[in-house]
């Protein structure tokens, strides 16, 4: 008979083993499969191809111009998400926590866009920047609106972090709204009787105590920035032109839509892949360090 550590044991094997399988089916094996064919040439269909070392890579960074436009529009976008998302959110998070009333409420209302599936409410702000826009600035005094949302590359970048923002703050504000929730009373009453400001109240006990939050919240933000396609393929499918094309469709386009260059587009997403890792190490080691100090 076993004992009860090896039963113990063996039941938390068999409870872990089928989601191991899948991980290993779904995300291991594919991606040492994508680094394994971005130093070829294969097409994705044809049994053969040929070894090409790192000409894939060098091909990217060195001669696809449209590749290093997706990388630069895909940096503007990430900078400007992280930023926009986190400080908008944290706003929200504090001004709720503020309230004395109907604060679940307010938490309704703000997380509710996250409820819809991107496609479907990406397609609503498409009739929203396309029809309603255009009618307000029509028959009201709001002629400044009368803008090509969705056709000019510069406002469209702008209409996409209005959609992103509308869709991913809610999920932010309640991390942050935990965190603000953790903070001990005692210290935010002491500082009251000490005389702080809601500035100093902010600098020196509300962001120290939750740093926590912060480098969660910048981790993800982070992250599905990298990563974003279906947002921005619903509202403007990378144009006009290749104006707006995120690096995950360049790399789509490359693989399956026309090009036929599976290697090549394997190659790219080992590069982003290498950008993510990169920019995530430093960011969660700078963020770590912030988190022992407070």
């Amino acid at each position: 008979m076993l004992n009860r550590r090896v039963r113990s044991t063996i039941s938390l094997i068999l409870f872990v083993l089928p989601a191991f399988i899948l991980y290993l089916l779904f995300l291991v094996i594919p991606m040492l499969q994508g680094t394994y064919f971005s130093f070829t040439d294969w097409d994705g269909l044809s049994k053969s191809y040929s070894f090409v070392g790192l000409s894939n890579f060098i091909e990217a960074i060195r001669d696809d111009d449209h590749f290093r436009s997706s990388v630069w529009f895909t940096t503007k976008y990430v900078f400007f998400a992280v930023v926009f998302q986190n400080v908008l959110a944290l706003l929200l998070a504090m001004l709720i926590e503020s309230q004395k009333r109907a604060k679940g409420l307010f938490r309704t209302i703000f997380f509710m866009p996250n409820m819809l599936s991107v496609i479907i409410s990406t397609f609503m702000w498409v009739f929203v920047f396309s029809k309603v826009i255009p009618a307000l600035s029509e028959y009201s005094a709001l002629k400044f609106l009368n803008l090509s949302w969705l056709g000019s590359p510069a406002v469209s970048f702008w209409s996409i972090m209005i959609v992103s923002l509308w869709g991913s703050v809610g999920t932010l504000m309640l991390i942050y709204m935990a965190a603000i929730q953790g903070i001990p009373q005692h210290l935010k009453e002491a500082a009251i009787i000490d005389g702080a400001q809601p500035m100093h109240m902010l600098r020196y006990i509300t962001l120290p105590l939750i740093a926590h939050a912060l480098t969660i919240c910048i981790f993800l933000t982070l992250n599905s920035s990298f990563k974003v396609y279906d947002l921005v393929y619903a509202l403007t499918g990378g144009g006009p032109g290749r104006g707006t094309q995120v690096i995950t469709m360049n790399i789509l386009e490359e693989a399956y839509l026309g090009n036929n260059r599976y290697g090549y587009a394997s190659a790219k997403a080992n590069i982003l892949f290498i950008i993510i890792f990169v920019i995530t190490i430093i960011q969660l080691s700078i963020m770590k360090k912030r988190e022992v100090e407070a």
